[in-house]
């Protein structure tokens, strides 16, 4: 059993296990002393990329254009599922995932010149599809704000998905682009639990700034949902009701949910930290996994993969549809418009103020 005093303070994972597409595999040294390790402080990587719109056909993950100002997220959550694209860049999905982050200084430069393209249709962007467009690193770049500024020029709409209460900072942008019903918001809410936040994701918003942060957006007009995501069997999957409450109370007006997702890599990482966090509960936890996908701990087949199968993951789905009918959410279908789209010259000043 794992020691959880040897967790890494503001990290989800203590270790980095092996990339998949690595050929040489890298043995410690018999005297090595993990406790010994300096600890590892986060480095921002430049993102060379030429161009920020990714796509997708993939049909159940509700868009098929996205923005990633980031790669790998700061927030370290044990639980994501985007750790093995740190692998495409030679790096582990463990802790290089939470520490190496590839910054896209250009975001706002490609945003502008994919959008004037007559090649681009206009449709809804999702920010971000992969990592968080608000982790910490963010308060100070500021690239998902400039590429906000740069998608209300254009009056593209676009939908945020995030953990980090600073979206808040944002509002006056994302006010601009509800006039023309172009922007909405989703907060990320795990666990109203702050000591399982604190290790489960421990550099995002405290459950309490997050309902915060829906608060904030619903009075500014911003429409606001939650997303309960990811819902862990047997671990947080209780906490829906109340999650749905107080968020319906907060102001939200919409719900999801995502089943929790354990691709390559992250599911030894995730069973690791059941091990050093909750061991009495890891096999309860872990059969409450497999109960959903097929008596494994991960399918990655469409359809299935966002929501599980079989009779627990249609109970989680049953309580889940229940507390939002009984809390006032999802009374209203949410669409986003495209018809006030616009190309400009790119020479106009600034819409905001980035003081």
């Amino acid at each position: 059993m794992l020691d959880p005093s040897q967790a890494i303070r503001g990290r989800g994972v203590t270790k980095n296990p092996q990339n998949r597409f690595d050929e040489i595999t890298y043995v410690r040294d018999e005297e090595w002393d993990e406790e010994e390790a300096p600890r590892p402080g986060t480095q921002y990587l430049p993102d060379a990329s030429k161009s920020i719109i990714a796509t997708n056909d993939s049909p159940d993950v509700g868009f098929d254009a996205s923005i990633n100002p980031y790669r790998g997220c700061e927030h370290g959550c044990v639980y994501c599922y985007a750790r093995p694209s740190h692998e495409f860049f030679g790096y582990s999905a463990g802790l290089d995932f939470e520490t190496k982050i590839f910054v896209k200084h250009d975001a706002p430069e490609l945003l502008r010149k994919e959008l004037m393209s007559r090649r681009w249709v206009p449709k809804v962007l999702a920010i971000s599809g992969v990592t968080d467009p608000y982790q910490p690193i963010e308060r100070k770049l500021r690239i998902t704000r400039r590429c906000l500024e740069v998608l209300a020029e254009f009056r593209n709409p676009c939908g945020i998905i995030t953990k980090n209460r600073l979206v808040t900072r944002d509002i006056d942008i994302l006010q601009e682009l509800v006039r023309f019903n172009a922007a909405r918001v989703f907060i990320s809410i795990t666990t109203l639990d702050v000591a399982l936040n604190r290790v489960m994701e421990p550099r995002t918003s405290l459950p309490q700034q997050r309902l915060d942060a829906v608060r904030t957006l619903a009075d500014a007009g911003i429409p606001v949902g939650v997303m309960v995501a990811p819902i862990v069997p047997g671990l947080t999957d209780e906490e829906i009701p109340r999650i749905l409450e107080a968020s319906a109370k907060a102001g939200a007006q919409h719900a999801g949910f995502v089943m929790l997702r354990l691709p390559f890599a992250v599911a030894p990482l995730f069973e690791a930290w059941l091990e050093q966090h909750y061991p009495a509960r890891k096999e309860k936890i872990l059969n409450r996994v497999r109960d959903v996908r097929g008596g494994k701990l991960y399918q990655s087949e469409w359809g299935s993969r966002q929501r599980g199968e079989g009779f627990y993951a249609e109970q989680i789905a049953n309580i889940f549809k229940i507390a939002c009918s009984k809390f006032g959410l999802n009374q209203a279908t949410l669409h986003l418009s495209a018809d006030a789209f616009r190309r400009t010259d790119g020479n106009q000043m600034q819409l905001f103020d980035d003081s």
